[in-house]
């Protein structure tokens, strides 16, 4: 069974996720981290995100894996295992950067399908009741506040000695929304058949019982 959380940046999804899928004995699919990977090595390439063609012609080439062992999750490109590098500011930039590119998009999905049909997984990310698996019979959509939003996603830079302004955070996290919901292929939107759970007052433990209690109920 494939459990969908989506959503934008900043209401919890990856740390909601990662405890769900701890609950319930599930595989933990990022795919965000799939298009960090590709973010990482088109900037490795010296190729600028919004040069579409020049992004393109990496794919054939290029080869991303996940390996999951013990809960933990590692990300390889090319067979380096590039984990630790993926959530700095630039690459995060790149990344929503390169996920508008519809090669991009399509070239990644296949890649996204089979780990999903590795069997039981929580999948997070941006189109994943919608594209990614638009069958899967729990959806979720995460929405927060917006000084929340930029509040978590603050610490979470500070946490790793990468924190700046809040006001750049603030402006970061304001631009990657603008790219997300308004690409013209695969948007952030929630599916028609998601429960919302607005995560601004709740603690990621809340959250995760709302899940599994709409799960049990199946509503």
């Amino acid at each position: 069974m494939i459990i969908a959380i989506d959503g934008p940046a900043g209401v919890g999804k990856s740390t909601v996720a990662k405890l769900l899928a701890a609950r319930l004995g599930y595989l933990y699919l990022d795919t965000g981290a799939l298009y960090r990977a590709l973010a990482w090595k088109t900037l490795q390439s010296r190729i600028h995100p919004t040069d579409q063609a020049q992004v393109t012609t990496l794919l054939p080439g290029t080869s991303i894996h996940m390996q999951f062992q013990h809960g933990l999750v590692q990300v390889l490109v090319d067979g380096l295992d590039v984990t630790g590098d993926l959530r700095t500011p630039a690459v995060t930039t790149a990344a929503s950067i390169v996920s508008a590119i519809p090669a991009v998009r399509e070239w990644l999905l296949p890649i996204q399908r089979q780990i999903g049909q590795r069997g039981s997984v929580v999948a997070e990310g941006r189109d994943i009741g919608t594209k990614v698996f638009p069958s899967a019979p729990f959806k979720f959509f995460l929405e927060a506040d917006a000084t929340v939003r930029v509040a978590r996603r603050h610490r979470e830079l500070v946490a790793v000695g990468r924190g700046g302004t809040v006001e750049t955070t603030s402006q970061d996290l304001s631009d990657r929304d603008q790219r997300d919901r308004t690409r013209s292929i695969d948007p952030l939107v929630p599916a028609d058949d998601a429960r919302f759970i607005d995560t601004s007052t709740l603690s990621p433990d809340q959250v995760v019982e709302q899940m599994i209690a709409a799960m049990s109920t199946g509503s």
